[in-house]
């Protein structure tokens, strides 16, 4: 039904920016939403950012806004995460996810048991 495949992470020095890719395969008239989530060793999965399909509007975890951006190249079927002013705390496993069921923005980003795909993560490492 539907694959996602993240690329573009690897090691970064504090200040220094990245940009991720998820590229999207399948049934992708289907999805509502797409998230980035993020999860460090012995830590929760954190909500990143939220593009909704219709109208690409736009949302963010407190923690990156301003200096994170996400946006949805449609005619590649591919969604993007620009990571800028990294931080160290930002190191973890990034995870693309799909979700075909409407949830408003603040639920959307504190709840990733609600989607139904993911992507396998990509890692980014920042050092200090």
């Amino acid at each position: 039904q539907l694959q996602l495949v993240e690329s573009g992470g690897g090691s970064v020095q504090a200040g220094g920016s990245l940009r991720l890719s998820c590229a999207q395969f399948g049934y992708i008239h289907s999805i509502n939403s797409m998230a980035w989530f993020r999860q460090a060793p012995g830590k929760e999965r954190e909500g990143v950012a939220l593009i909704y399909t219709g109208g690409d509007m736009k949302y963010y975890g407190d923690s990156v806004r301003g200096r994170f951006t996400i946006s949805h190249d449609k005619a590649k079927n591919t969604v993007y995460l620009q990571m800028n002013s990294v931080k160290p705390e930002d190191t973890a496993m990034y995870y693309c996810a799909a979700d075909f069921r409407y949830s408003d923005p603040f639920f959307a980003l504190r709840a990733p048991s609600r989607y139904n795909y993911w992507g396998q993560g990509t890692q980014v490492t920042v050092s200090s």
